[in-house]
């Protein structure tokens, strides 16, 4: 097996992978209204929409570049903590009780 091959498609692999969570945070993002936001506490929507929406936008224009690029890490740190901080206190807020 060609290593650099291995390589290419492990890298490949991640890109997608980094890209897919960079697109659910978004449109995730976007179906919460604005007092969802304002009840957890968080950012505002249109704040969290600009940092999903610009890590998508990054992502697809920077696919052929390595995901261990500064611009990718904090996109992917910002999706990262849009997905385990905001998501979860903007569902607790609009849920049923």
């Amino acid at each position: 097996m060609d290593i650099y091959a291995f390589q290419s498609t492990t890298w490949l692999v991640v890109l997608v992978v980094l890209l897919a969570v960079k697109g659910f945070a978004f449109v995730n993002a976007l179906t919460y209204s604005v007092e969802a936001y304002n009840a957890a506490g968080k950012l505002t929507k249109q704040a969290w929409c600009a940092i999903t929406g610009l890590g998508f936008a990054a992502q697809l224009i920077l696919i052929s570049s390595s995901p261990l690029g500064i611009i990718h890490l904090v996109f992917t740190i910002a999706a990262l903590v849009y997905i385990a901080d905001v998501r979860p206190a903007l569902a607790e807020v609009t849920s049923p009780r």
